[in-house]
């Protein structure tokens, strides 16, 4: 990630385990073999999906992606992705052409079917919502840092009301800029009278400047942290007050470009992609709870930090849980009521943003990293916005092959 908008997407080296019985979506009852991609997708078998999806698929909800584009031919994301916004005039094609394969990959991450090479894809984590892809302006694109942090600020905030007033349910953005604003603000606060929930990646320079970003920062933004597969935030996960929880975000395989395009990335990007499918399974299962029921219920299911305190600066107030959501949600409480305490706290106060006394807080160490149980594979930016979720490197499977080769590396600060 660069300073004020730049995304970024981190790609590792993958992990396998455990072996999918029964694909519920994609071709009807295949099983998946042992060159398929899904046993290297090791977050579905961490948060029991396929368990999951006996209940919810995210069926009849709709997550917007706002990002570099989602590319529709990928195999994986076929009939999953409508016609949605190009907000980059600057850049060839339309909103379904991913100039950088980020959105593409988020949306795998959410919505991926599997259906590639007769069920042997990638899949995301609710298979059945549709995406609404709303692409960004490309990165480096704006004369100067101020010029991009304005259009950053600008063109988010047209996003996030055109999500709203199409319908989504869920706003998934997995792009920073260290600049807020009051036309960002009045964005989120109109989203959310509309019915939307709100999920942003707190970013990946986490083992650097650790800079509170936006949209996440926002207040009624959901700030989503990354962790690792032993279930602590990973290293590049920015820490601070802004983050409400966290999800896996480490080694994620995913499907990413047109044809047969498959990557493995690590940062908060895929973490929000991740949170954002979790809401997507929720409501579903729930489809006349509003998005403060929603997200209550996430928070109620979450895996809370194992030191025993209420919420941390390192994974918030924990690790998702959808599974424990779906199986006993408890009492979503009021319609109307937004659950978290940065919305009500910017109405009562001047100045919404984190203080700065709560920033350096959360660059001490100590408590900070505990982890949650709650994925528990035991239990039942020119412009300097930046990609949070494709930072360090990029890895696509090609034509079929059973090996994942790395094709690219780039460098950035993102989530």
């Amino acid at each position: 990630m660069r300073t004020t908008s730049t995304r970024r997407h981190v790609r590792h080296r993958a992990a396998a385990s455990a072996i999918l019985g029964l694909l519920l979506v994609g071709p009807a009852g295949s099983p998946a073999y042992a060159e398929s991609i899904r046993e290297q997708q090791w977050f579905l078998d961490a948060m029991k999906a396929e368990r999951m999806w006996q209940t919810s698929t995210g069926s009849g909800i709709t997550v917007a992606v706002i990002d570099s584009g989602v590319d529709q031919t990928n195999p994986d994301l076929k009939g999953r992705v409508l016609p949605g916004k190009d907000l980059a005039p600057d850049q060839q094609g339309d909103e379904h052409t991913d100039y950088s394969n980020h959105g593409t990959g988020m949306a795998g991450l959410i919505a991926g079917t599997g259906a590639w090479n007769g069920g042997r894809g990638a899949f995301g984590l609710a298979p059945g919502a549709k995406i609404l892809p709303i692409r960004m302006p490309k990165d480096g694109t704006a004369a100067n840092q101020a010029a991009g942090n304005k259009r950053f600020g600008e063109t988010v905030s047209r996003a996030i009301r055109y999500a709203a007033d199409e319908g989504a349910q869920v706003i998934n953005i997995s792009l920073v800029s260290t600049e807020g604003s009051s036309q960002l603000t009045e964005a989120v606060k109109y989203a959310l009278d509309k019915g939307s929930l709100i999920f942003a990646g707190v970013g990946n320079d986490g083992d650097k400047a650790n800079e509170v970003m936006y949209p996440a920062a926002t207040p009624g933004v959901v700030g989503v942290a990354a962790i690792g597969k032993n279930l602590h935030r990973t290293q590049e996960s920015q820490h601070g007050p802004q983050v409400d929880m966290a999800a896996p975000g480490e080694d994620m395989v995913h499907a990413c470009g047109g044809k047969t395009g498959l990557c493995k990335t690590s940062g908060t990007s895929d973490a929000t992609a991740i949170a954002s499918a979790s809401a997507a399974l929720i409501w579903s299962k729930h489809p006349k709870w509003t998005n403060n029921q929603v997200l209550r219920v996430m928070l109620n299911t979450i895996g809370a930090p194992t030191d025993g305190a209420k919420r941390n600066d390192s994974i918030g107030y924990g690790i998702v849980r959808p599974r424990i959501a779906l199986q006993n949600p408890g009492d979503p409480g009021p319609a109307d009521e937004y659950p978290l305490p940065d919305l009500a706290a910017a109405k009562a106060s001047a100045s919404p943003s984190p203080s700065a006394a709560a920033s350096e807080a959360a660059d001490a160490p100590g408590k900070d990293d505990d982890s949650a149980a709650a994925v528990s594979p035991s239990e039942d930016s020119g412009s300097s916005s930046r990609w949070i979720g494709l930072g360090v490197g990029a890895a696509v499977l090609l034509g079929g092959a059973a090996a994942v080769a790395i094709v690219r590396k780039r460098q950035s600060s993102g989530v």
